[in-house]
């Protein structure tokens, strides 16, 4: 029997991933470079060794790149596209429908605390959640399984007794490798990537209500 959910944050809850991708692209466009997806795709949802944006603009470029200068630019062009990011559709009523059906709730992902707090406050979603997992908490982040893990112990759940929304390869490789269900939930970027073992896969939250996704797992 499902206990519990645990989602993931960026991209799944707020599409940051999309506009990472994009205004990473834009810079490389005005280096006289191409940002392949696929290339950045093997960096989404857990952290820059799986792939470095700076070292890859200075090989296309034959020359040294100012990461500073880079960085600076870079959160300038995410916060502007970042201005007309809203929660993606069905969260809230998953929310709501989750805590209706007496499930626990958990959030786990490979950002720090304080930059997942920040977008959760600002749109109201803090409180829905009972245990929030981050890269601060943990010695590895996803795709490891240790995010999750520590979730669901600390929601007082088995791994085979939660479910876990992802929208990312790497965070569908590390709920599934904790032992929980995952449902996947792609966004306009994570949609042009090839997932592993899955689940269940809807296009968004609003597609499928919570109870008949809990109803797939014996719920």
């Amino acid at each position: 029997m499902i206990k519990a959910v645990v989602f993931d944050f960026d991209g799944l809850i707020l599409d940051t991933e999309t506009p990472w991708y994009d205004a990473f692209s834009e810079i490389y466009k005005e280096h006289g470079a191409e940002l392949p997806i696929e290339l950045w795709g093997l960096g989404v949802g857990t952290s820059s060794e799986h792939f470095d944006p700076y070292a890859y603009l200075a090989e296309c470029t034959g020359s040294e790149v100012d990461k500073k200068q880079i960085d600076e630019l870079f959160w300038v062009k995410h916060g502007k596209l970042m201005e007309s990011e809203k929660v993606r559709p069905g969260v809230v009523e998953y929310l709501r429908d989750a805590r209706k059906l007496g499930l626990r709730i958990g959030l786990a992902s490979s950002s720090p605390r304080s930059w997942i707090e920040k977008y959760l406050r600002q749109h109201g979603l803090f409180e829905w959640f009972e245990v929030i997992k981050t890269a601060d908490d943990v010695s590895r982040i996803k795709p490891d399984p240790e995010l999750y893990t520590a979730a669901a112990a600390e929601l007082g759940v088995k791994p085979e007794e939660a479910v876990a929304f992802e929208d990312s390869p790497n965070g569908t490789r590390a709920a599934k490798s904790a032992g929980m269900y995952c449902v996947i939930v792609p966004n306009r970027l994570t949609s042009m990537l090839t997932f592993d073992e899955y689940d269940l896969r809807i296009s968004s939250m609003a597609e499928l209500p919570l109870a008949e996704v809990m109803g797939r797992f014996g719920n």
